[in-house]
């Protein structure tokens, strides 16, 4: 069966080969005989009613020194692809909200596209952890330094983050008697106009920030503990942390058996959750990461697992 598969990501040549999950899905896309099909989400358009885009034919290489080849590009309907895989890393900005509005349009005309465009938009990778708080350790969202300070109070250690941030960026940790809060509070909220996240630090950092991936609701049984560099509080691998692969706990596995049905629900296909010792902490659902890393540590082969539950989807479509 020969499948045309999309990709909407980043510009392919600034991507981390030895790393990049995306590269990963397209390498198993490849080796089943898929042809390939790459585009820039700025390359979306709505035009004669219908949903189009320039696509250029590629092929991939596992290869870090060159890792892809450009073929022919030219414009075509959306519709003349199987299956379109949205890759497109942050920052979550209007221009990437318009072009999920798109992709979305291109589902309902029916192109199987995943994760589901609708709820990329509506699935905030911080807020969205509110719907399993019993998963969650205590935390709270607001614009107000009163509350959060109250919350400070409560807890003597804290963690405080913007909703739209990645990779570790602009997160703090303040202890009890920090001289800084308020300075940080104020920069994070833009003085009471931005909504931010406060959560209790979870000590259990220091084992590492576990990236657990879920295909259509299913955990994969390895995850990727990123354990932070000495002196760091983060984990992220983009802020210093060590990658170690771990299976999954019996907590970890209960708190995919939560979160599951309801990524399954929402189309959501491929997900990466975090967890910092009993905790869930973020669920990412735009272009999660670690594939490469936990497979090269298990043996798992989970590019060729996604594109196996694209299969059905096509199939089903």
């Amino acid at each position: 069966m020969n499948i045309k598969l999309g990709v909407v990501m980043d510009p392919i040549e600034n991507i981390n080969p030895k790393k990049d999950s995306t590269l990963a899905m397209l390498l198993a896309a490849q080796t089943r005989g898929w042809s390939l099909y790459y585009m820039l989400p700025e390359s979306l358009c709505f035009s004669d009613g219908i949903v189009k885009a320039t696509s250029t034919e590629l092929r991939v290489f596992d290869n870090d020194e060159e890792w892809f080849e450009f073929g022919s590009t030219k414009d075509q309907a959306i519709s003349e692809l199987d299956a379109i895989i949205m890759r497109k890393d942050p920052p979550f900005d209007m221009d990437f909200i318009y072009s999920t509005y798109l992709l979305e349009e291109a589902a309902r005309n029916g192109t199987v596209v995943l994760n589901d465009p609708r709820s990329i938009r509506d699935c905030n990778e911080k807020l969205f952890t509110l719907q399993f708080t019993e998963c969650c350790p205590p935390l709270i969202v607001t614009t107000s330094k009163k509350r959060i300070k109250e919350f400070f109070e409560e807890h003597k250690d804290i963690i405080l983050k913007p909703l739209d941030g990645m990779g570790g960026a602009s997160i703090f940790r303040v202890k009890h008697n920090d001289p800084n809060i308020n300075v940080i509070i104020e920069n994070l909220t833009g003085f009471g106009r931005r909504q931010i996240m406060a959560q209790r630090f979870i000590p259990e950092i220091s084992s590492g920030d576990k990236r657990i991936l879920m295909i259509n609701g299913n955990p994969i049984p390895f995850g990727l503990s990123r354990i932070p560099a000495v002196g760091e509080t983060r984990g992220n691998l983009a802020a210093g942390g060590q990658g170690v692969v771990q299976e999954l706990s019996d907590r970890e596995k209960w708190i995919c058996s939560k979160v599951g049905p309801v990524l399954e629900e929402k189309g959501l296909v491929f997900v990466g959750l975090d967890v910092i010792g009993d905790y869930l902490t973020e669920i990412n659902v735009t272009s999660p990461t670690c594939i490469r890393e936990i497979d090269r540590f298990s043996g798992l082969n989970i590019g060729d697992d996604f594109m196996e539950c694209i299969l059905t989807k096509i199939k089903s479509a």
